[in-house]
């Protein structure tokens, strides 16, 4: 379980860029670090964001091609990784119940997740975070950590 969670983790901060060559010690190209530093975390939006995450990971478990599919989707490219999830009948579906696109969450749970790690006092080159959304999760830690540690073990908060 403890690989499922790290695969997890690692594919929602790499749903927000590709390759580390695109940007040397950050890990970001230029449009996915700005669309993270752009991207506004209000309570209403990390509460989606979380409940969509936990969902999508629950069904993304369930499927019995999980590994072959996490592996696959590392390697797409950003466009590549928002048509896959807006192909997918199951995942469009989730995002819709949580109010959310494709785009909303490739950008917003990285937004959300290095937000809160910046909140904790983590702070390293590929970790970016807007100061309004670091201070958005020191205001809201308590409460949306967790949920999010919930949502990476695949439970509903």
């Amino acid at each position: 379980m403890r690989a499922v969670i790290v695969l997890l983790i690692a594919l929602s901060l790499g749903a927000a860029g590709s390759v580390a060559a695109q940007s040397p010690g950050s890990g970001l190209g230029p449009d996915q670090r700005n669309a993270i530093l752009g991207y506004e975390l209000t309570l209403d939006r990390a509460n989606h964001l979380i409940s969509a995450m936990s969902a999508l990971t629950q069904y993304l478990v369930s499927l019995p091609d999980f590994k072959e599919r996490m592996a696959r989707s590392a390697k797409l490219t950003p466009a590549e990784r928002l048509a896959q999830m807006e192909q997918d009948p199951k995942t469009s579906e989730i995002l819709k119940q949580n109010s959310l696109t494709a785009r909303d969450y490739l950008v917003g749970v990285p937004a959300l997740r290095m937000a809160l790690l910046s909140a904790q006092g983590l702070n390293a080159p590929n970790i970016v975070a807007s100061p309004a959304n670091v201070a958005f999760a020191k205001a809201h830690l308590a409460e949306l950590k967790p949920k999010m540690d919930q949502a990476d073990l695949g439970r509903r908060p």
